[in-house]
């Protein structure tokens, strides 16, 4: 008992000694791109956990290929029976809203909280195109904030031309919503149109969160390591400023969140809708910001939205003016 006492107690210790010495294992934590669950999954092969999906790669730039899994709406299932993948492209015209669904960290578009989602979003009428960032999945590359924004960017891009001017949202959960606000404001910047946007369990900044999380929460009372933690995130370059993002949009927007969410903290949500609505104040807009909270005894907590019976509901009054 004593001598594995002492080795927790080393263990602990050594923690910010070896995040001091080598900075960019808290990238790596950050993302957890190389946890790449659910195993033994096929992700050319998406019919083995989601019906009438198409897989495709596309590819950003030199050495980066992306994969995205392409979801019917449900009542297209009939006619999506042996279809091309050119086919499925072409279906992105047909004027129904597209949804860019943008996952959290660790895992594949595979995983089961994600695939239930889409299953959601399928049944109640929308495409869902499901991006593996680079680095994630069977992507290629290697993960970084400006790296993530690009993919997402460059699928954007690439729905709005076949979607022939469909309306286009993006869809970012956890992670996801700080790669979903940088790319909303690219667009913005860009002089394009982002029809809206949707941010599950979202964050502030990713320094917010390091600090927040549980197994750090265990060592803020040590002198300086807070700041180490915040350092060491910079010097990663991941910053995910949605707080700051969020000022500057013009999109209609809704936030869903957990008050149990046990990763990312029901309050940053909230701190990003009030910001949210002071912009649209200072722009003197009327679009629509909209968040729904989730109560603690739901039990709904960071991944669990999708178990919400009344979920299609609320995404389609949000996006019902979007097809008009």
């Amino acid at each position: 008992m004593k001598r594995a006492a002492l080795f927790l107690i080393a263990v602990y210790a050594s923690a910010p000694v070896i995040l001091y010495l080598f900075p960019w294992i808290l990238g790596h934590i950050i993302f957890s791109h190389l946890l790449r669950f659910p195993l033994f999954v096929d992700l050319s092969r998406p019919e083995a956990v989601l019906n009438h999906t198409c897989n495709f790669y596309l590819d950003i730039e030199e050495g980066v290929s992306v994969g995205v899994w392409h979801t019917l709406p449900a009542s297209q299932w009939d006619e999506a029976m042996g279809r091309s993948p050119e086919w499925y492209r072409e279906t992105l015209g047909d004027g129904r809203p597209v949804i860019i669904y943008l996952h959290g960290n660790l895992g594949t578009r595979a995983i089961h909280h994600r695939v239930e989602l889409v299953k959601i979003l399928s049944a109640a009428g929308y495409h869902v195109l499901s991006l593996d960032y680079r680095g994630f999945g069977d992507s290629t590359g290697e993960p970084s904030e400006a790296g993530l924004t690009s993919d997402a960017l460059f699928l954007f891009h690439w729905v709005k031309k076949h979607s022939r001017g469909g309306p286009v949202c993006l869809w970012g959960h956890s992670l996801g919503t700080g790669v979903a606000t940088n790319t909303a404001v690219q667009v913005q910047e860009q002089g394009s149109v982002l029809d809206a946007l949707i941010l599950q369990a979202p964050f502030t900044t990713m320094g917010e969160v390091v600090v927040n999380y549980p197994l750090t929460k265990i060592y803020m009372f040590l002198p300086g390591f807070e700041s180490l933690l915040r350092n060491i995130v910079a010097m990663n370059n991941i910053v995910f400023a949605s707080d700051k993002n969020v000022k500057t949009l013009t999109s209609p927007l809704l936030i869903l969140h957990s008050e149990d969410d046990d990763i990312v903290p029901h309050h940053m949500g909230l701190k990003l809708y009030e910001l949210s609505l002071q912009a649209q104040k200072e722009y003197n807009t009327d679009v629509q910001v909209e968040m729904i909270s989730y109560s603690e005894n739901l039990g709904f907590s960071h991944n669990k939205i999708y178990l919400d019976p009344n979920l299609a509901d609320v995404v389609k009054k949000f996006l019902q003016n979007l097809s008009q």
